[in-house]
């Protein structure tokens, strides 16, 4: 199976149009080479792509397949257009690095700190995601690096100790959660899903994360407000409208600052270590290889 670069910018620009004559202008060719191309295509394949009627085109199951694969591949040609470029302007490597939420604000702010000032000409990119997208992406090489909880299988991936991290619950001091605590300060997060909380805002991967968890006890998570740090979901929790649960590092650095009560979780997922990922330690460029080793516990 060989298709080219034109093939498949052809075929986006068909099922886009919704039609071959469109497409074909869109991708500045005559009708005739795009038909030939697109028939090229499926008898590469030995199956239809499109489906061809009076109203235009319609896609094939394979169609759609192959739809999926090809806006992948133009997306990652448009980003190796844009990182390439950046070598014209000086940059000596570009790392992309996928992380959950815990290690994107608790973890890594100082450590990339200090790498980037070590490294000016390098370029890190980094996205907040849920571990297991995380090590998915890891596995078809959308990433270099990935940050991932030992709760998500990482088969296949080399691994690399980073940091300790536990989820705590933070309360107002009066509130009855803070008063219903064990001997030991500890509540489950079943007994939590009762009351309102606040949590962060935005596509936030611990937001997700705890909203998976409380639809396996069959509920869900009552927001009254979503803020973007820490620091603020602390001080609305201070006030009174509502709990969190946040990083115990954290909850940690507020408390003492904050009048907030801060109770362990007694389920297992709230404790976690976090993972340094990749597909091939020894693949990677050695910058990417010296962040690795800067950053691993």
């Amino acid at each position: 199976m060989r298709f080219d670069l034109v093939d498949l910018q052809l075929f986006l620009h068909v099922v886009e149009a919704g039609s071959i004559t469109s497409g074909a202008g869109r991708s500045h060719l005559a009708l005739a080479s795009a038909s030939a191309r697109l028939r090229g295509m499926e008898e590469q394949l030995g199956v239809a792509l499109l489906t061809r009627n009076r109203r235009g085109i319609e896609l094939t199951d394979a169609g759609r397949t192959l739809l999926h694969h090809a806006r992948l591949l133009m997306q990652q040609m448009e980003r190796m257009r844009g990182d390439l470029g950046e070598y014209a302007k000086g940059l000596k490597g570009h790392i992309r690095l996928l992380c959950n939420t815990s290690a994107l604000t608790e973890f890594l702010p100082q450590a990339l700190a200090t790498y980037m000032h070590a490294h000016p000409h390098v370029n890190i990119e980094v996205e907040e995601r849920l571990s297991n997208d995380i090590v998915q992406a890891l596995m078809e090489g959308q990433a270099d690096i990935g940050i991932v909880a030992n709760t998500v299988s990482c088969a296949g991936l080399q691994v690399f100790p980073f940091r300790h991290d536990q989820l705590v619950l933070v309360t107002a001091c009066e509130h009855p959660l803070a008063q219903m605590a064990d001997v030991d300060g500890r509540v489950s997060f079943a007994d939590s899903l009762t009351y309102d909380f606040v949590g962060l805002a935005g596509d936030s991967a611990l937001q997700q994360y705890l909203s998976d968890h409380a639809a396996r006890l069959g509920q869900r998570l009552r927001y009254r407000l979503r803020l973007r740090s820490f620091d603020g979901i602390c001080r609305m929790v201070e006030s009174g409208a509502g709990i969190a649960i946040i990083p115990e590092t954290a909850a940690l650095r507020y408390e003492k600052i904050m009048k907030i009560s801060q109770l362990q979780l007694t389920d297992v997922w709230a404790v976690r270590q976090l993972l340094i990922c990749v597909r091939q330690y020894d693949e990677l460029p050695a910058h990417a290889r010296e962040l690795i080793s800067m950053i691993k516990a």
